[in-house]
This record gives C-alpha cells, structure tokens and sequence, in this order.
C-alpha cells in the first residue's frame, strides 16, 4: 500500500461522494452523444438515394419470393388435406 492512501476509505459504490445528479449525468451523455455523432460520416446525397432504391428494391424481392413460398405452401396444405 502506498502512504497517501493507507488511511483514507474509498467511496462505496452508489454513495453520495461518487454519484452525480441525473440533470449532470444526462448533460453529459448528452455531450457524449453530440460528439459520437460529430464522428459519422455521413453519406452524400447520392449514396444516400442509391442505399434508399438498394433496401427498397430488397425489401420487394423478400416480399415477392414469401408471398411465393406462401402460395406454394397454401397448395400443398390444400392437396394434402383438401379443401
């Protein structure tokens, strides 16, 4: 053990010496957070229209092959158990 610290106890975890208030905590997740977002790069606008059409044109596809899987699956059902 070190000389300056033999004789001074340390905070416990949740006591009113190491915990701050929340109006200090939330400034500084939000000081935190404006300066995690200061970091991004953004995409230009062109990007940003071609990523929009990729997750759209996506999002079509998915829907068409479930729906198709859907009806292929409904007709098996269907010949199966009847109607």
């Amino acid at each position: 053990t070190s000389a300056d610290s033999a004789g001074a106890p340390t905070p416990k975890r949740g006591s009113k010496q190491q915990r701050k208030g929340l109006f200090a905590r939330l400034a500084l997740f939000l000081r935190q957070m404006v300066a995690e977002l200061r970091k991004v790069i953004w995409p230009t606008r062109k990007e940003l229209i071609t990523y929009t059409w990729v997750v759209l044109v996506f999002v079509v596809v998915m829907a068409g092959l479930i729906a198709l899987f859907d009806l292929g699956m409904a007709r098996v059902v269907f010949a199966i158990f009847g109607e």
